[in-house]
């Protein structure tokens, strides 16, 4: 009968949910969904100095945000807390102890050390990298040696990382240990103490690394790390989350753009790529925005309501029906929430216009716009057509380019340069908040 897989997540609250954690734990939470097991997350906190109950909780907002929910864990109020080291420490001293009367681990002042063995095999099977051969007096480049004696408990009473992970992942059932590739170093030490403590060993899968599009090691210089920081700047959790899937894994059939239900329905470990995987801003930007202009016209609205408000907009007469005319005319413009914001709050008010334009032309440019409107506005018909045609006709009569007088109607309009048809937009808009508009820079 074979185990319930029981999966953790150990980030130390010395940090902000950056991107690195956040793609380790959403491949373990994926490994557990898939196989109906348990996700667990346990905070790291033995570094006294650097640990903060405030980094704890962005962490954790962080996961909560992207949904990524764990399953178990001290009461807090009818909801699962985290573990944290720091409240197991009776347990790190219970198997040190045990190692020390066994013979197996001695003291130097105040610090427990492990005696490594000679001619230990200490190798390992990993889901991703494959067999991954080890022994005990082989140093990692080749050369002949012994492998350092592995401090267990510092002077300071606190756990050393290799040795409180293997304790943690034991007493707590761990089944697969799913972590980045550079725990793969770290790997062997913890062997040889599950060997040690006589303890099965859990199974293994290291991540592949992420790397920015210069292929090198993923920094701040590649775009924000806090998962908050995309919050922030438009972007949702599920694009977040199906992005962050798509590094060193892929559903079938070529799909980018999916939602979590399919993921957990075909995620498998075997299936991640061991080759290091690319962080691509454009990539994160196109599956947004695939997300995105999938929502129905309700969602878009609540999720485009704060940065409207940020901008000024009164949004108690925000009219659904409108807006989704509106989201129509975009044509999919918009590759965050943030950038919809903005591209459309001129549908719904025109101060933010007046922030973005102020309007200044020469004054022979001004003559000849003046010209233009006042002669658009006495157009009977007040559409598209009729209005691309008439500025077409005027344009060639008057020896204007067409795009002299469009561009200015545009960005007076919108405050953009870049927008939907403008002639669809003027239409849809009415002749007289148009006219209101070009008039507030005496355009008519």
């Amino acid at each position: 009968m074979s185990k319930t897989v029981r999966v953790r997540f150990a980030p130390s609250p010395t940090g902000a949910l950056h991107i690195g954690g956040a793609h380790t734990a959403l491949f373990n939470w994926l490994w557990a969904r898939h196989m109906g097991g348990k996700f667990i997350l346990r905070i790291e906190d033995t570094d006294q100095v650097r640990s903060t109950k405030e980094y704890e909780n962005t962490i954790m907002a962080g996961m909560k945000w992207m949904n990524l929910d764990w399953d178990e864990g001290p009461d807090v109020g009818g909801d699962f807390g985290p573990y944290r080291q720091t409240e197991r420490l009776h347990l790190y001293r219970k198997y040190a102890d045990e190692l020390l009367e066994r013979g197996l681990a001695y003291k130097d002042g105040e610090a427990v050390i492990f005696k490594v063995p000679l001619g230990e095999d200490i190798g390992f099977e990993d889901m991703v990298y494959g067999s991954i051969d080890v022994v005990s007096d082989s140093l990692k480049d080749g050369r002949t040696g012994q492998m350092k004696d592995i401090v267990l408990m510092k002077s300071d009473g606190m756990p050393t990382y290799n040795y409180a992970v293997v304790v943690d992942d034991h007493t707590m059932g761990i089944t697969h240990v799913i972590r980045g590739e550079d725990h793969i170093s770290n790997t062997p030490k913890q062997v040889l103490l599950y060997k040690a403590l006589g303890w099965e060993l859990p199974t293994f899968a290291h991540l592949p690394m992420i790397l920015g599009k210069d292929k090198k090691k993923l920094s701040k210089r590649h775009g924000a790390t806090s998962v908050y920081e995309y919050r922030d700047m438009g972007y949702m959790p599920d694009s977040v989350f199906n992005f962050l899937a798509l590094l060193g894994w892929a559903p079938s059939g070529d799909r980018e753009i999916f939602d979590r239900d399919l993921a957990i329905n075909e995620f498998d470990l075997k299936n991640v790529n061991r080759k290091p995987s690319v962080f691509d801003m454009d990539k994160l930007n196109y599956v947004n925005q695939g997300h995105l202009h999938a929502l129905p016209t309700a969602k878009k609205i609540e999720m485009l309501a704060p940065f409207w408000k940020e901008a000024g907009i009164d949004l108690s007469s925000v009219d659904e029906s409108y807006m989704e005319k509106a989201f129509d005319l975009m044509g999919g413009r918009g590759r965050t929430v943030k950038d919809l914001a903005e591209f459309t709050d001129y549908f719904l008010d025109f101060a933010p216009v007046t922030k973005r334009y102020d309007g200044e032309v020469s004054d022979e440019t001004r003559k000849t716009l003046r010209g233009f409107f006042s002669d658009m506005m006495k157009l009977d018909t007040w559409t598209a057509s009729a209005m691309e045609t008439f500025a077409r006709d005027w344009t060639k009569e008057k020896g204007v380019k067409l795009k002299d007088v469009a561009m200015p109607m545009r960005f007076a309009i919108t405050g953009h340069k870049v927008s939907p048809g403008i002639f669809e937009l003027a239409e849809f808009m009415g002749k007289e908040e148009i006219k209101r508009r070009l008039s507030h820079y005496g355009f008519l």
